[in-house]
């Protein structure tokens, strides 16, 4: 039987495209977001604003969820694992 396709859908991670907000509203966003997601499911935080690189993994850790961060330019790509 083909696959459609449709069930790799359901695993591609939630993106919030926070570049050019300004703090508090990266992780406000962010914060809102995981609390409708399950338990082990990803976030992609994409943030310019300078603040974000100390708001977020300090959100992630206060909550325990895990974190990676990348940066291509002045853009910074959160990766966040819902505890």
């Amino acid at each position: 039987m083909a696959s459609t396709g449709s069930s790799s859908l359901a695993t591609e991670p939630d993106l919030i495209d926070a570049r050019g907000l300004k703090c508090p509203l990266p992780v406000l966003k962010m914060e809102k977001r995981l609390a409708a997601m399950p338990p082990g499911a990803t976030l992609i935080v994409l943030a310019t604003d300078p603040m974000a690189k100390i708001d977020i993994p300090l959100h992630c850790q206060q909550n325990g969820h895990t974190q990676t961060l990348t940066t291509d330019g002045d853009v910074m790509r959160f990766e966040i694992v819902k505890a």
